[in-house]
């Protein structure tokens, strides 16, 4: 089964939209308890209320080498116990080609990622290694979800901005490679609109729910397709550590419901 056909049997199964990033902070955890065991509780606790789950590498490559064990850890769990739910593992990754295919045997086939995201910065030949996994998704950066993302990315190019221009060229890669989709953030609800106009089908991947204040509401409405699917909604701190993380699951994908 390939990401886009496990995706949706998710979405479908659990109605749902949600997507739990588990960026399970070390300096935080509980005295002698582990980055997996962290995330194992949360993820018995929500697989029923999400589509995908989302671990940032970041955390646990800070964590040293049993961080790292504890990112491939949670990704068999997900996938032993929990086999129809996709995880998407947060890389950004991208660089020149023959690194490139470093980088996919790295979150494809040591951590076993169902998708990655990717930085679309050093060009096709960067990253189509990755597209070319016919039965992974690829989820290339086009609008970030933090406040500095105006620098480069709504500089003008020609008469069009460059996230613009970055929308385009992945929309024109979906063509031949159906597995790659955009990433979004929340942050910038009118821009969902702008990418959403230029592609009625592709997935977007949504990031800067919760701790970073993404507009739930109009992001969805703008961003949705007309079956009320199309986004994949991430929440990562705003549910693992809330005090009740399957109840701040619940909400959120009630209150996507609403909407879609």
């Amino acid at each position: 089964m390939n990401f886009q056909d496990k995706l949706d049997k998710a979405v479908f199964a659990n109605n749902s939209l949600v997507c739990i990033g588990l960026d399970p902070d070390f300096t935080k955890s509980k005295k002698g308890q582990s980055q997996f065991e962290f995330n194992k509780t949360i993820i018995d606790q929500t697989a029923s209320l999400v589509c995908a789950f989302k671990p940032q590498i970041a955390f646990y490559a800070a964590a040293g080498l049993k961080g790292l064990e504890d990112l491939k850890k949670t990704i068999e769990y997900i996938h032993e116990k929990y086999s129809q739910i996709p995880v998407i593992l947060d890389a950004k990754r991208g660089d020149v080609g023959h690194t490139s295919l470093m980088y996919v045997q790295e979150v494809f086939d040591v951590f076993g990622a169902d998708a990655v995201t990717v930085n679309p910065y050093c060009g096709f030949d960067s990253i189509e290694p990755f597209f070319k996994r016919s039965d992974r998704g690829v989820f290339v950066i086009c609008r970030t979800s933090n406040p500095s993302a105006g620098d480069f990315q709504d500089l003008m190019v020609g008469n069009e901005s460059l996230y613009v221009k970055v929308a385009k060229q992945i929309i024109s890669w979906n063509g031949k490679y159906p597995n790659v989709f955009l990433e979004i953030g929340a942050t910038w609800p009118d821009e969902v609109g702008v990418l959403r106009k230029l592609t009625k089908n592709t997935p977007f991947l949504i990031a800067g729910i919760g701790a970073q204040g993404g507009d739930l509401e109009n992001t969805l409405k703008n961003g949705l397709r007309k079956d009320g699917t199309g986004l994949i909604i991430s929440s990562s701190r705003g549910i693992i550590y809330a005090q009740d993380p399957k109840l701040a699951a619940q909400k959120l994908k009630d209150e996507i419901n609403k909407f879609r």
